[in-house]
């Protein structure tokens, strides 16, 4: 899907299909080295006996993940992955004014363009750090969706700015599909019962490396819970990725994301240090970041990333994100080794790129 010349539909999977194959993936934002053995272990397990031929029962995974928020169950809807709940809210809420809140993760806009509705974009600025104005959002907007740390810039929005987006009568949608990747879940709004119409989605396929598995989930009223429901086709959600949801939210599970959780914030201050180094060359680095990735802006960025895929690397093009153009790219936060390999491929394919 294309608008404005933006394609909503590209993911940074296609960088890494068909030749992407001997490619170094700095493209996709799953954490790399995952699942876990003991993960896959517990999968694995939930196809033995009758686990294939009986019908998904989602009642164990859904009151744990209630249990891991502080909810009650009739707060919580367990999806096929994040993108599942994009498709049910475009569909189940009536909706007349909805908003998306960019550059951002552009799977809410392409569901709700999908399911009939005009979609309004506020575009947040580059020279403001792609920081949140809630005053930049129409008082009429019935439906505001954001991501939290946000897909592709890595801004973690303050919870009290987006708390200034509740109001009666609007439904507001917090993408927080990598929030479990930030120290502490600071500025997290899942569990929140105060704040008005708040719909929280997450994602267990980032941190987990469960992206085939496809498993998320949405915490909001249980109201807005029995609609997202009733639009759900029976059985979305598989036995084996019930029994990933219910072993991601146990207390070893979240012990081991918040160690991650940690590293990956070394990492990418290692690979935002190596690219700083690179600014008399007039990179600019989209700053602080603190989701699992970093957003780049670079002197012939198109021409850059084409000798990084003849130099054994992908990374994800910016310019599909509204709000950003072809001089942006995504940097997914790996281990110091592969970002060291990667410093030294950028330093070549910037070279070759201005030749």
């Amino acid at each position: 899907m294309h608008t404005d010349g933006h394609d909503l539909r590209h993911h940074g999977d296609a960088e890494v299909r068909d030749d992407g194959a001997v490619l170094t993936d700095l493209a996709v934002n799953v954490r790399a080295d995952t699942p876990p053995a003991w993960l896959r272990d517990r999968i694995a397990e939930s196809l033995a006996g009758t686990g294939l031929a009986a019908y998904p029962d989602g009642r164990a995974a859904r009151a744990a993940v209630a249990e891991r928020h502080g909810l009650p169950v009739e707060r919580v809807l367990l999806t096929a992955g994040a993108a599942e709940a994009f498709v049910l809210l475009a569909h189940a809420l009536k909706v007349r004014q909805p908003i998306v809140v960019h550059p951002q993760f552009t799977e809410p806009e392409a569901a709700l363009r999908d399911a009939g509705h005009t979609v309004d974009r506020v575009l947040l600025r580059p020279e403001d750090g792609f920081r949140l104005d809630p005053a930049a959002v129409d008082d009429d907007a019935d439906l505001v969706v954001i991501g939290n740390p946000t897909n592709p810039t890595s801004v973690l929005h303050p919870a009290r700015l987006i708390c200034e987006l509740a109001r009666p009568g609007r439904t507001l949608v917090v993408d927080e599909a990598f929030m479990d990747a930030v120290p502490e879940e600071r500025e997290s709004l899942a569990g929140r019962l105060d704040v008005t119409g708040l719909v929280v989605l997450r994602s267990l396929t980032k941190t987990w490396g469960l992206a085939g598995l496809r498993i998320g989930y949405v915490l909001a009223a249980p109201e807005t819970i029995l609609e997202l429901e009733r639009a759900q086709p029976l059985w979305p959600v598989s036995t084996p990725a019930l029994a990933a949801a219910e072993a991601c939210v146990s207390p070893r599970a979240l012990a081991e994301a918040a160690s991650a959780a940690r590293r990956v914030a070394a990492d990418r201050a290692h690979l935002v240090a190596g690219l700083r180094e690179f600014a008399p060359d007039g990179l600019v680095v989209a700053e602080p970041a603190e989701g699992p990735f970093v957003l780049v802006r670079l002197p012939r960025a198109a021409r850059v990333r084409h000798h990084l895929r003849g130099l054994g690397y992908a990374v994800r093009r910016g310019d599909t994100f509204p709000g950003l153009d072809d001089g942006w790219l995504r940097l997914a936060v790996r281990d110091r080794v592969t970002v060291n390999g990667f410093l030294q491929a950028l330093d070549r394919a910037m070279t070759l790129a201005g030749r």
